[in-house]
């Protein structure tokens, strides 16, 4: 079952939540402070590079004759220019990173996006609905898109049996999947829920519209520009919205679905505090390490934990803001989940193609497994792990370091502790018992 009290499973105090809280607030309130003229130079130099990466990309799939190099470089850049615009560009600035700067063209109201579905209402579902509810289970539409289960608090269907190839053509797709995901529903539909927005009359012809204008674009248009060589662009503009769709939804669900990425439960966002909204994203979410170039080409969002902090802060900004977050991981003794590229993606596929079977075929409880867990996952093992550790101390209880802050990070590492020993004393068990029978049988 997922998480229902943050404060139990996090191992912290009321006053350890609230002073995170200021010290958070903190660091929003000196980097809101400190932008200006560097940031701003940032952003206008981002849009001005991937635009030109985006023209240049073109006329060399267009000049290049019948050049194989020259296509699949052309083809290469104007899917990373995609990329760019999508994660980089798009989507922070309508998370309103920018708007500070009062300009109307870098600005959330105005900003629409290089992708089939429609800035607006993609505004709503991840701005409000996904970051105000973050892995909320019933609340939070992003967990699993909904046609993936990725948590066993999500009832099992037959259909997920056959996830695993849906999770491939959702990536190759995304873009359309994204669009068709955040259309409001219908009210009384399954997807319906007290947090989805009314679908006004203008919904659907605003998407159809978007549709339409990005196709003609994309696969008309450019094509019939290069007269001759249509289908030379059509194959190249199809291959780099593949690439941008497949690394958009791998950067996305990196962040979101490994392991250590929590889930939650109803009953935790009641009388949420300010300071256990910043805990639910810290444990939510998770990280990739990237260097400088990949969390370019992740739009930052290899910061997931940080985005989700702070989503309208400047992407450009996450890197510092990270290395003061991981001090207050260690400050207050939380995981800060991270990971390789590869390692966080190899852990989201696990997940989804375990998670296509029922639950009976599972060997981990719903309370204590790599993608679900809850505080029940420390209610015996930590307590008798603890006992243990008293009795062998002296008799000295005051030898007991209470200076030292025991939260989240060193109860797991307990917990993965007692489990390894209870692996080697249920294998010593299984050689003693084979002895006993060797000896008998002899």
């Amino acid at each position: 079952m997922a998480i229902s009290d943050i404060a139990e499973y996090s191992h912290l105090s009321a006053s350890d939540i609230e002073a995170l809280r200021h010290e958070l607030d903190s660091i929003r309130r000196e980097v809101e402070e400190s932008l200006g003229e560097r940031d701003a130079r940032y952003i206008t130099r981002t849009i001005a590079a991937q635009r030109t990466l985006d023209a240049a990309s073109r006329l060399l799939i267009f000049l290049g004759g019948r050049s194989k190099t020259a296509l699949v470089l052309g083809t290469i850049g104007l899917g990373a220019a995609k990329s760019i615009e999508n994660m980089e560009i798009g989507h922070n600035v309508l998370h309103g990173q920018w708007d500070w700067m009062n300009d109307p063209e870098i600005h959330s109201s105005t900003w629409e996006w290089d992708l089939v579905g429609t800035s607006e209402q993609w505004k709503y579902a991840h701005n409000v609905t996904h970051h105000k509810y973050t892995n909320i289970i019933g609340m939070d539409s992003d967990v699993g898109f909904g046609i993936i289960r990725v948590t066993r608090d999500q009832e099992w269907r037959p259909v997920h049996l056959v996830q695993p190839l849906q999770n491939i053509i959702l990536g190759l797709l995304f873009e359309w999947g994204i669009a068709l995901h955040d259309l409001p529903p219908k009210v009384g539909s399954k997807d319906h829920t007290p947090l989805s927005p009314p679908r006004t009359a203008r919904a659907v012809p605003s998407l159809v519209r978007k549709i339409a204008n990005q196709t003609t674009k994309d696969y008309i248009y450019y094509p019939a520009l290069s007269g001759p060589r249509w289908k030379r662009t059509l194959g190249a503009n199809v291959t780099a919205n593949v690439m941008r769709n497949l690394w958009t939804y791998v950067v996305i669900f990196c962040g979101h679905f490994p392991d250590g990425a929590e889930k939650f439960s109803l009953d935790d966002v009641k009388d949420e505090s300010q300071g256990e909204w910043y805990l639910r994203q810290m444990l939510g979410t998770a990280n990739i390490n990237a260097g400088p170039a990949l969390a370019f080409m992740t739009g930052n969002l290899c910061y997931q934990i940080e985005h989700h902090l702070f989503p309208d802060l400047p992407s450009n900004r996450y890197a510092e803001i990270s290395t003061r977050v991981q001090a207050l991981c260690d400050k207050y003794d939380l995981p800060y989940t991270t990971g390789s590229l590869p390692t966080q993606y190899l852990l989201t596929l696990r997940t989804i193609n375990k998670l296509a079977l029922p639950d009976k075929f599972l060997r981990r409880t719903s309370d204590d497994a790599p993608e679900t867990a809850s505080e029940l996952r420390f209610s015996q093992v930590l307590y008798r792990a603890a006992a243990a550790r008293a009795q062998a101390q002296s008799d000295n209880s005051q030898e007991l370091r209470e200076d030292i802050r025991r939260g989240l990070r060193t109860a797991i590492a307990e917990l993965k502790r007692f489990r390894r020993e209870q692996k080697r004393t249920l294998r010593r068990a299984r050689r003693a018992a084979r002895a006993r029978g060797l000896y008998r049988n002899a």
